[in-house]
């Protein structure tokens, strides 16, 4: 029996927006199960990452997708919540993985031995996987939100800080979904002086 050994990606989505959770996604992929078309979720397009999603989490050997709320967000920063919903999905994982590459510069704190790469999102399958499951599902999310906050427009920019957003938020104030530690967000909370 050849031992594999099983490398989780890790990748997140949504740590600029002024709305909504950040997302993160683990993924083990199949090497006897390769997925073309594999990339950075920025590269690319929605169409293209909506058909990759689905193909993701059929081969994968494992994927999970978990996020950080707004509330954490604001309590613990844009950074550790980051680090909090990467480790939720490490831990959902149904399949422990034996090492952990996760995009960027810091590791989610697992207790699995971990290595953080700088684009990494172009450079290992596993991670543009899970930068693309992390996406999807976040978007997926800001759909839903949009459902119940229709005037902030969270169908077309997903929450990040475009000038139609703003000029929402500065004509329908500051939503429950909104992160209130983010500064153009604070700037419209009425002070407390």
């Amino acid at each position: 029996m050849n031992s594999i050994i099983l490398i989780c990606g890790v990748d997140e989505a949504g740590r600029g927006p002024l709305a909504g959770p950040v997302s993160a996604a683990a993924v083990i992929l199949d090497p006897a199960n390769p997925i073309d078309g594999l990339a950075d979720s920025k590269k690319l397009s929605e169409k293209q990452r909506d058909k990759l999603a689905p193909v993701i989490r059929e081969r994968a050997l494992a994927w999970a997708v978990a996020y950080a709320e707004v509330d954490e967000i604001d309590q613990l920063n844009i950074l550790q919540a980051t680090l909090l919903a990467m480790k939720r999905a490490v831990l959902a994982l149904h399949i422990q993985p034996q090492q952990v590459l996760v995009d960027g510069l810091y590791c989610p704190q697992t207790g699995i031995p971990s290595q953080a790469i700088v684009k990494g999102d172009s450079k290992i399958a596993a991670i543009s996987a899970a930068s693309i499951l992390a996406k999807t599902a976040r978007d997926e999310l800001m759909l839903e939100l949009h459902r119940q906050y229709p005037q902030y427009g969270f169908d077309g920019h997903k929450g990040y800080p475009t000038a139609a957003h703003l000029a929402a938020l500065r004509e329908h104030g500051v939503s429950a979904v909104h992160r209130r530690s983010f500064r153009p967000v604070r700037e419209l909370l009425p002070s407390l002086t």
